[in-house]
């Protein structure tokens, strides 16, 4: 069961399990691309003596690329319930999921909206969700292919190029979107609380995921009422 405060000004949402994952998979995806720069264009040259070479650059984003899979793993492990909950969620598509997407942009530039009540992970969240299991499965493939090339076929690795990066090009997008409605836009920004304490506002909650909202009070009434 979810927990509530006393007070129920503040919800949990995420466990620490799943705040490590999230920021070990966030630094990892950084440090991948930025070791990435110089490999990929002369233009990012000048990274290569952080690095202490273009082989620095290499071991350090093949490193990189092995903890990126990591947390995936690790939430496995240590809060299966979560992760279980997390694909059920971003699976499940209802109709109040598709209005979603014709309701937000009115929010997004704060004219009047309704936004149907959402779920644990509301529509956005789903398709972001979505979007990155995509790129990054693009990314992890090829990048394997591109590894070992030796043993692969010479087409194979050939189509691992513009694969990788295609896969980069899909969660870099989805990245700086998430960043921005994580901590730029100032209707989601609370949203951050959930992955730095672990808490957000019952108001946040109450307005963004409406319908899990529901189901906590639900929940902590029944607490109180078997207590």
């Amino acid at each position: 069961m979810n927990k509530t405060d006393m007070e129920v000004k503040r919800i949990y949402r995420f466990s620490l399990p799943v705040r490590i994952a999230h920021w070990v998979n966030a630094l990892s995806f950084i440090m991948l691309f930025v070791s990435a720069l110089p490999m990929y264009t002369d233009f990012f040259n000048w990274l290569y003596p952080v690095f202490g070479g273009p082989a620095g650059a290499r071991l350090v984003h093949r490193i990189f690329a092995v903890i990126f899979l990591m947390p995936t793993i690790f939430i496995l492990v240590t809060d299966p319930k979560s992760f279980v909950q997390w694909t059920g969620n971003i699976l499940s598509w209802k109709q109040y999921d598709f209005k979603f997407f014709t309701e937000f942009p009115k929010e997004f530039f704060g004219r009047e909206s309704h936004v149907p009540k959402q779920d644990f992970f509301n529509a956005g969240q789903k398709l972001n969700s979505l979007l990155t299991i995509s790129g990054a499965a693009l990314m992890v493939v090829s990048g394997f292919l591109m590894w070992f090339s030796g043993l692969f076929p010479k087409e194979a690795v050939q189509w691992a190029y513009p694969m990788h990066d295609v896969g980069v090009g899909v969660l870099v997008a989805v990245v700086l979107g998430h960043i921005y409605l994580s901590v730029g836009h100032p209707a989601s920004r609370p949203s951050i609380k959930g992955m730095t304490e672990g808490w957000v506002d019952a108001e946040y909650a109450k307005a963004h995921h409406g319908r899990w909202y529901e189901q906590v009070m639900k929940e902590s009434a029944a607490s109180d009422k078997n207590a």
